[in-house]
């Protein structure tokens, strides 16, 4: 079977991984804008182009008589890039642009979770204007103001954190304006979580809870990022996380399949639910219509059903005849970044991979030239650990990372026991 893979970042080579560990023996192809070493070593053969020029990956895939499609990341998603390979008869694991938009459309996701009375959703409204606006932050009193549209995990800001008051959220709110509708909702407090889920129109396969980390520094601080790093813990939950809420979230995430199962277009792919454990239960910070990047890298390697028979059901829509498996071990993933990581990051330097020892490393956004390895300014390479318990993995990742060298920057504390503790506390007070 000939399978290809969308996408060059870390996530992407966490799937081709995947794949390829497949018994079906699969051929793996690749459409990336720039050569991710680690997905190339895997791949038979690549298309270097940007990843929404729908044309040229539909032709690749015609070409290579390609039978499954994985899409990665969410800019091809928001193109349709999942239309127009079913409608050349080829399956894609990956939503439809019409149901898709639950991530790349904020404001009509509220909207939607609002009109099918789904739980754990925030007082919220949307603005396309100014006016009425800063009534409604003065009357949330916190808030966080998010930009409708696509924002590569970078452009909300909350109140208490990159906003120091009302006014400060009325000025960021107007900023937006220009280019974009605004959702303005209340500022939920506790901690976050993620589920992720493949999907197949009607059914849900869950993966292992995850936790990411924004911030780009030690101890939670500094400016958002992609995500600097992830964990999971062996049962499946997280040590904050108990069974009742994650049923909860789980029942979100069912409700919303349900309720876009009644529109024209099922949902076929992965479905990311990003959470926000409160003294009232989960509520929903965010969906996505992929997986989310690092919390793929958690979870994938964990992955004890076949890849292939996965995307297969997935695509067939008989997820609820599969039995999907993942093994009871914890992980931790670190990501090395550029230097200067968001704001101001190094460029065009290079990486070198010593001795990482148990660790997996997955390549990031890098890209390859001579047989050497440049940063490119955004997330350079992940290394995730992989054993019974958190605090091993996140040995096992924190020494791999030691031994990988470049102008890099990467926080150490992701997956410690303190830093853990300190969200267990955290939750403790907030449930009173």
């Amino acid at each position: 079977m000939n399978v290809l893979i969308i996408g060059g970042g870390g996530r992407e080579n966490a799937i081709a991984d995947a794949i390829a560990r497949s018994e079906r023996n699969p051929t793996l192809f690749a459409v990336m804008a720039k050569k991710n070493p680690g997905i190339a070593a895997l791949c038979e053969d690549f298309l270097l182009v940007k990843e929404t020029d729908v044309e040229k990956v539909v032709g690749y895939a015609r070409e290579k008589g390609i039978e499954m499609v994985f899409i990665g990341p969410e800019a091809p998603l928001a193109v349709g890039l999942a239309d127009a390979l079913e409608e050349a008869g080829i399956g894609a694991v990956g939503p439809r642009k019409d149901v898709a938009r639950i991530e790349f459309d904020k404001a009509w996701a509220r909207n939607f979770m609002k009109d099918n009375d789904i739980e754990g959703c925030p007082a919220f409204k949307v603005f396309s204007e100014k006016k009425g606006l800063q009534e409604y932050i003065e009357e949330l009193g916190s808030v966080a103001i998010k930009p409708a549209g696509l924002t590569g995990g970078k452009g909300v800001k909350v109140m208490g954190d990159q906003l120091p008051d009302t006014g400060a959220a009325y000025d960021y709110a107007v900023s937006l304006l220009d280019g974009d509708n605004v959702v303005v909702e209340e500022n939920l407090v506790g901690e976050e979580f993620t589920v992720q889920a493949f999907v197949d129109g009607k059914n849900l396969a869950f993966t292992p809870c995850v936790q990411d980390h924004k911030r780009a520094f030690e101890n939670d601080l500094g400016p958002n990022t992609g995500g600097m790093g992830s964990y999971s813990d062996s049962d499946g939950l997280l040590p904050f996380v108990t069974i009742d809420d994650l049923y909860r979230a789980r029942e979100i995430m069912k409700a919303t399949i349900t309720a876009l199962g009644e529109t024209e277009t099922p949902f076929k792919g992965m479905l990311y639910g990003q959470f926000i454990l409160t003294k009232n239960g989960p509520k929903v910070i965010e969906f996505n219509a992929r997986f989310g990047d690092p919390e793929a890298m958690n979870v994938l390697p964990l992955l004890k059903t076949d890849m292939i028979d996965v995307m297969s059901a997935v695509v067939s829509g008989t997820l609820d005849e599969l039995d999907v498996e993942f093994l009871k071990r914890a992980t931790v993933c670190k990501y090395a970044v550029p230097a200067g990581y968001p704001d101001e990051p190094s460029k065009d330097k290079e990486v070198v991979v010593g001795d990482i020892g148990d660790a997996l490393l997955f390549y990031s956004s890098v890209y390859e030239k001579d047989g050497k390895v440049y940063t490119t300014g955004s997330r350079a390479v992940a290394v995730v650990g992989v054993a019974s318990s958190i605090t091993d993995a996140e040995r096992i990742a924190q020494n791999a990372l030691e031994n990988i060298t470049g102008d890099l920057h990467f926080r150490r504390d992701i997956g410690t026991p303190e830093l853990v503790q300190r969200r267990v506390t955290h939750m403790e007070q907030i449930r009173g």
